[in-house]
């Protein structure tokens, strides 16, 4: 999408696009006269394609959630955090409060909670995926959340982790870890279109989120 609600994916795909110049510069230097051929033959490096792949990402989950969008629901995309290199995907504000969402593509691996210790240790829950430990997206997006929770003030905020293409199994799946939901595009849009007591002026925080540089 692509107006004053900002365009999904594009920080990712401009470096995208940095990237691949990047690369295709080095090779042209490295090969002379054989560059263009050693370009078209050398395969993409995967640190570079991640950014492609990333740009899709939030632009499937934007396609979602746009269509909920409204009077009452706002969306907006690809918000630069103040003082940071760091992006927000996706800012979604209802009359419920506004959402933090951060888009993941895991082809095929099941996202998991996992909770150790208890009553003789501190709880501690972790997002494994395909067995492999993520959490470290859940404190990305905890840190977002703080961002945004520091402009709107008393207005509830709440992290999403939207995996696209995963594993989810038929029945269930989505979870919370750390007050982090994990879930998958559909699913997002049915919390994001139940009802809501109305506690956010959609607008007025719109325009709060402004004034912070977070939603232009």
């Amino acid at each position: 999408m692509t107006d004053e609600n900002g365009t999904a994916g594009g920080s990712a795909r401009r470096e995208y696009e940095r990237r691949r110049a990047k690369d295709e510069a080095a090779t042209r230097a490295s090969w002379g006269k054989l560059g263009t051929i050693a370009v078209a033959l050398t395969p993409e490096r995967q640190s570079t394609r991640a950014w492609s792949s990333g740009a899709i990402c939030e632009e499937r989950v934007a396609a979602v959630v746009d269509a909920v969008a409204g009077q009452s629901i706002r969306v907006l995309h690809d918000r630069k955090i103040p003082r940071s290199k760091a992006n927000i995907d996706h800012l979604v504000v209802t009359p419920g409060g506004v959402w933090v969402i951060d888009s993941k593509r895991y082809q095929d691996r099941r996202p998991e909670l996992r909770v150790e210790g208890g009553i003789l240790r501190p709880r501690v829950e972790k997002l494994l995926v395909r067995g492999s430990d993520k959490t470290a997206l859940v404190e990305g997006v905890l840190k977002q959340v703080a961002h945004v929770q520091e402009a709107v003030g008393d207005v509830p905020v709440r992290g999403v982790l939207c995996f696209v293409d995963a594993d989810w199994p038929l029945v269930g799946g989505s979870f919370t870890v750390r007050g982090v939901d994990v879930m998958w595009p559909k699913k997002l849009v049915k919390v994001l279109s139940a009802p809501q007591e109305a506690v956010c002026d959609v607008t007025a925080t719109v325009e709060v989120l402004a004034r912070r540089n977070l939603s232009r």
